[in-house]
């Protein structure tokens, strides 16, 4: 069970240039992919901004049915800095931890700033 981070599903809706290897791993692991609701949002945010709503739209409609959005508890909040000063993440990375270590998910990225929590989390890169 994966918790996708945000920039496997930006890297294939944008073309970018590991594009292939993302959806190569999203197809591997159709039936296990989660993604938090803070990658969900920030999707939508990054998306909109480069004007491409209908990409969003076609993600909400084609992609989302078929996984699990998860949340970060309410309790667990008040932890994320305990990732940001042990580990020295960022909010968003931060929650990405969380997220996954509360739900006992792996985190499948290509952010190498995960190299730090690897202790931790099971981490995959691309």
């Amino acid at each position: 069970m994966y918790l996708f981070d945000t920039n496997i599903f930006l890297e294939i809706m944008l073309s970018q240039k590991k594009s292939d290897a993302c959806k190569s791993a999203m197809l591997e692991n159709s039936n296990f992919i989660f993604i938090s609701d803070f990658s969900l949002h920030s999707i939508g945010v990054i998306l909109f901004r480069h004007k491409k709503e209908e990409v969003f739209n076609n993600f909400v409609t084609d992609v989302l049915p078929k996984i699990d959005i998860v949340s970060l508890s309410r309790e667990s909040y008040g932890k994320l800095s305990e990732f940001k000063n042990k580990y020295n993440l960022d909010f968003d990375d931060a929650y990405q931890c969380k997220v996954a270590e509360e739900r006992g998910l792996a985190i499948i990225t290509m952010d190498k700033d995960f190299k730090r929590i690897e202790d931790r989390i099971d981490v995959n890169f691309i």
